[in-house]
């Protein structure tokens, strides 16, 4: 028997990031540093960082995936993120988790990536 309860109608399969934070843009940028080694764009723009929030104390908590869960960096690009976003002023903490929920897909790139990777 099944015990988890499915998500209501309506709930974002992502949840929301705390875009009005005064960080969020800093967090952004330095999300923008990071590259999946395997592909020439980096992975904000790819689509790969689903949630950023950020609390009161300025603790950032970032949801991120892989283009796939064989990714030869799955273990390492979490650290990357956290090591991109930890330096910036005023961050007094980050956790990076990586979920698989819901999953990747192309549709997530911005335009800028699809341009970048011949798909527009």
């Amino acid at each position: 028997m099944n015990n988890s309860t499915p998500p209501l109608e309506g709930t974002p399969l992502i949840a929301p990031s705390s875009t009005d934070h005064p960080l969020y843009e800093q967090v952004v940028e330095a999300c923008r540093s990071v590259y999946d080694p395997e592909i020439p764009v980096n992975i904000y723009e790819l689509g790969l960082i689903y949630t950023i929030d950020i609390n009161e104390e300025n603790a950032v908590s970032i949801k991120m995936s892989l283009t796939a869960p064989g990714c030869p960096v799955a273990g390492e690009m979490p650290g990357w993120v956290a090591d991109a976003v930890e330096p910036l002023a005023g961050v007094k903490q980050v956790d990076v988790e990586l979920v698989w929920e819901p999953p990747w897909g192309m549709d997530m790139m911005s335009d800028e990536a699809r341009l970048e990777l011949g798909f527009m």
